[in-house]
């Protein structure tokens, strides 16, 4: 009896396993994301991004601990937001979100680490969304004139300067 109550158990384990080995699905693993930032549960926002986002995480967290639950946390407010589906390529999913006050979409990145999705929120896929948006706005890094480039160099220069400044001193 014993035996058949162990292996009932393994089965249903792998069973389980089986099931969630794709890690979820990257729109609701957004969603989650979202709503743990609107929370201020960064414990959790902090699990649902990859790796790679630790240092923006940190940095959010330290800017946010100050904000009361006011207009500015609204913008994690998934309500406030239209979640499209995912388009997953491999290891790499994007999920268009939508802004419904503005009319804005943006393309969200989530990367399988460990089996599961995560959202992509380091720097490096933050100023590639921030390119994105800037050429949807006629604003095309390849077709500034030198005075637009070196502005724009400037900016991301100083942004990722004081990212690795907030990474660095969390150290």
């Amino acid at each position: 009896m014993k035996k058949i109550i162990v292996s009932l158990l393994t089965a249903s384990l792998i069973i389980v396993a089986g099931c969630n080995a794709g890690g979820g699905d990257p729109k609701t693993v957004l969603t989650s994301f979202f709503d743990a930032l609107m929370k201020k549960d960064f414990d959790t926002a902090k699990k649902l991004a990859t790796k790679d986002s630790e240092g923006m995480m940190s940095m959010i967290q330290m800017g946010m601990q100050n904000v009361k639950d006011t207009a500015d946390m609204s913008k994690f407010n998934k309500n406030d937001m239209e979640f499209g589906n995912a388009v997953i390529n491999g290891d790499v999913a994007t999920v268009p979100v939508k802004e419904k006050s503005s009319g804005e979409t943006t393309d969200f990145t989530l990367k399988k680490e460990g089996g599961s999705w995560k959202v992509a929120f380091d720097k490096s896929t933050l100023m590639e969304m921030a390119q994105k948006k800037m050429k949807e706005h006629g604003m095309d890094m390849n077709n500034m004139n030198p005075e637009e480039m070196e502005k724009a160099g400037k900016a991301i220069d100083s942004a990722g300067k004081m990212l690795d400044q907030m990474k660095d001193s969390l150290k």
